[in-house]
């Protein structure tokens, strides 16, 4: 089971800033800017080989799961 920042949204957000640097702007004149979108990854198989299950509801808010 994992829970953390979208790193595709972060990579973006990232490429964002860099193309502003680029451009010509100050990196301390930029925001600092905070992940905002995380997801909820939950793993069956490794779950289920040391002997673990997730309840349902769990497994309905998870983001992606891994088989």
């Amino acid at each position: 089971m994992s829970y953390g920042p979208d790193y595709q949204e972060v990579f973006r957000t990232a490429a964002v800033l860099v193309g502003k640097m680029l451009k010509g702007a100050k990196p301390t004149d930029l925001p600092i800017v905070q992940p905002t979108a995380f997801e909820l990854v939950l793993n069956i198989k490794t779950a289920r080989a040391i002997g673990r299950e997730f309840p349902p509801n769990l497994l309905a808010l998870a983001n992606r799961v891994i088989e």
